[in-house]
């Protein structure tokens, strides 16, 4: 059989409302996520055991260990459904950022889920294969969809949309981690409490245009965004400098950072501008895609 091959598109929260905190700890969300046209590849040959190679432009920048994200995904999954064998060649093409906010790693486990199962010809319930994801991450069920979505809860809870309109992204990460543990930890939720804040209500027909949805929103936040800002400054400089190209509707971070977004109506625009923060800033990694 040929080899299996998968994208993980880059994840992009167009809005990130924290509505409070469970008494486990973990954080109730509600997300805009919606997904990019560019990612890390991921293809899957049959084999007695569970490996990965990783090649890329930023393979380098994964850690030296076995228990990565994909090869617990293989696990798990062999574990969860007598159909997969316990063994593939999984070969990862790694072109996204690590510990980006925007889902790199979990992509790449809903990339591993989605391939294995295509690898192995049979199907899981909806139901099982989402508990596997859950297990795995709170961005990885909505990763497995990889369309634009609202996500809820812990992560568990996720719902198609309608499509988007013609609207394109353009990703700058300024090459700076951010730790998603203090992020959280710095907005105060104490265990059992919920947030103050209002948040808009979800969007339940189409966006007509890119305008549309850009003015929908700015009335949105990302709630991870000021304290990610207070740890690393150059969010704020990424920002500005979206801002300030031709065409950019909205910018505003992804997930907990450090990677943001500009939206634009024109594929031309946003190639145009990733291409001037790219020469204006050669550190930052940045990409022009559509998003869906």
């Amino acid at each position: 059989m040929a080899a299996v091959r998968e994208i993980a598109h880059a994840k992009i929260n167009l809005s990130l409302h924290v509505l409070g905190r469970r008494e486990d700890g973990y954080h109730l969300l509600e997300s805009l996520v919606a997904f990019a046209g560019v990612g890390d590849e991921l293809s899957f040959t049959k084999s007695p055991v569970f490996t990965l190679h990783a090649s890329g432009p930023r393979a380098g920048d994964l850690p030296e260990r076995d228990d990565n994200i994909i090869i617990a995904a293989a696990n798990a999954l062999a574990h969860g459904c007598s159909e997969v064998p316990p063994g593939a060649t999984i070969e990862l093409v790694k072109n996204l950022p690590i510990a980006a906010g925007i889902g790199g790693g979990s992509a790449n486990a809903a990339a591993c889920l989605r391939g294995l199962l295509r690898l192995a010809d049979t199907k899981l319930s909806d139901i099982a294969l989402n508990q596997l994801a859950v297990g795995l991450g709170a961005d990885v069920p909505v990763c497995l969809r990889s369309e634009f979505s609202v996500m809820r809860g812990i992560g568990n809870l996720v719902d198609p949309l309608p499509a988007l309109p013609k609207i394109h992204c353009v990703l700058v990460n300024p090459g700076v981690g951010v730790p998603t543990g203090p992020v959280f930890q710095a907005l105060g939720l104490l265990q059992g409490a919920m947030s103050a804040d209002e948040t808009p209500e979800i969007p339940t027909r189409a966006f007509r245009s890119a305008e549309q949805l850009a003015v929908h929103l700015s009335a949105c936040r990302n709630d991870l965004e000021a304290p990610a800002m207070q740890m690393v400054r150059e969010i704020g400089d990424v920002q500005d400098a979206l801002i300030a190209t031709p065409g950019c509707l909205l910018a505003r971070m992804s997930g907990s950072g450090a990677t943001c977004f500009g939206l634009y109506a024109e594929m031309a625009e946003a190639e145009a501008a990733a291409a001037k923060l790219g020469r204006d800033n050669p550190s930052w990694w940045t990409a022009a895609a559509s998003l869906r």
